[in-house]
């Protein structure tokens, strides 16, 4: 089974991502911050990270340049989530290390089709 860490301030939130994450077969460890995503990384490293970006104590884009010099060798997928459709905040985050995105809150349909279309999933 596949590892994701879901990354989010939000224990709703982790918690849908969680369920919806588990349907498709994933196994779900969880993360309030980027700070607490680092420390997971280290003792387990995940195949996918679902990565909120405004965090308090480190956020998104702090988290992705930390793993970036931290980890050179094992990269996760890492999809940004994003309550919104701006293209130049899509941009920063894919030029920051992430590889993909989706918007929040989750339709749950969506979510499934593309998590199911992911390198993580497969």
């Amino acid at each position: 089974m596949k590892l994701c860490l879901v990354v989010d301030d939000s224990p709703v939130v982790r918690n849908i991502a969680k369920c919806l994450l588990n349907d498709i077969g994933y196994d779900v460890r969880e993360a309030e911050n980027g700070q607490q995503a680092l420390e997971i990384c280290h003792g387990d490293m995940p195949d996918m990270i679902l990565l909120d970006w405004q965090m308090p104590l480190m956020d998104g884009q702090e988290f992705l340049a930390l793993f970036g010099r931290t980890f050179r060798i094992t990269k996760p997928y890492i999809v940004y989530a994003t309550t919104d459709n701006d293209p130049t905040d899509i941009s920063r985050a894919i030029a920051a290390g992430a590889d993909d995105y989706i918007l929040k809150p989750y339709d749950p349909a969506s979510f499934s089709a593309k998590f199911q279309e992911l390198p993580a999933a497969a």
